[in-house]
């Protein structure tokens, strides 16, 4: 149900992904086993639009256990780092990283609020700041989000989001063809969902969640309002999990509407650069 946001919103949702993390690690959706032989995390729309990543450095704001961190250092990051507030979530991908032999200079992963990367973080910039899926919705302020992000891209750099569609979030859970919810509400969404993404019908105790919805218009005027620079904005028919009942596998391993159906955009992608001193 919306509500103003609630005090505690930090501490239950903290609480909610650290009691997951043990859940995730054993899940076949993360499949850590497949990871540890080579399995790439990554979804192949985002290897091509941010592209060679050889020689860079590339920080990851709330990156879970690091599988998708660990894999851009697969794919020749000079140095990879992960910031998530949850700290089993951060042991899990340190141990991740000790056992694909990548030692700190490599891949780090720091415990922070994603608010708190500036001080937390090992460097004060990167050539690419990364966030990948399901993470702006736990966020109540995005436009200290854009700024924090933005100050952490170095000159010449540039950030890349893949994130949920926020329509999806307008949409009835049985069949996503009705509206039941308002694209443009901002006020705290507070659920009692237990079990997991990776895992529904998992036992869980620490179920209450806090999130917001954010439009794509309001993502994109922000990091502009932080002073980077749009290059483009693409929008998905796939998703990466069932979020509606009719939804149906692809061969890739994506989800989308039956054939017979309208699509609409279950995901969306953008890259914003911070131009060089000569370049603004």
């Amino acid at each position: 149900m919306y509500s103003p946001t609630p005090d505690d919103w930090q501490d239950a949702n903290r609480a909610r992904w650290d009691e997951r993390v043990p859940i995730h690690v054993a899940s076949d959706f993360y499949d850590l086993e497949a990871f540890r032989a080579g399995k790439d995390a990554l979804r192949p729309f985002e290897i091509a639009e941010v592209g060679d990543v050889t020689g860079k450095t590339l920080l990851h704001l709330q990156c879970h256990i690091g599988l998708d961190t660990l894999s851009w250092s697969r794919h020749g990051a000079a140095q990879v780092v992960g910031l998530d507030f949850s700290e089993p979530a951060v042991e899990t991908a340190r141990g991740l990283a000790e056992s694909l032999d990548l030692g700190p200079d490599r891949a780090a992963f720091v415990t922070a609020d994603v608010y708190d990367a500036p001080t937390a973080v090992p460097d004060s910039s990167y050539d690419i700041v990364y966030t990948g899926t399901g993470a702006l919705n736990w966020l109540p302020d995005i436009g200290r989000w854009a700024e924090t992000a933005a100050s952490l891209v170095a000159p010449g750099g540039f950030l890349y989001l893949a994130e949920f569609h926020p329509l999806t979030d307008t949409l009835d859970d049985g069949t996503g063809s009705v509206v039941t919810h308002d694209y443009f509400n901002r006020e705290a969404w507070v659920d009692e969902t237990p079990g997991t993404y990776a895992d529904f019908d998992a036992p869980t105790v620490h179920n209450r969640s806090v999130e917001w919805q954010h439009p794509v218009g309001e993502v994109v005027t922000a990091l502009a309002a932080a002073g980077l620079r749009i290059e483009f904005l693409h929008e998905h028919d796939a998703t990466l999990f069932p979020r509606f009942g009719t939804l149906e596998r692809g061969t890739d391993g994506h989800y989308r509407f039956p054939s017979d159906r309208p699509r609409i955009p279950l995901m969306y992608s953008l890259k914003a650069t911070r131009p060089k001193p000569d370049q603004a």
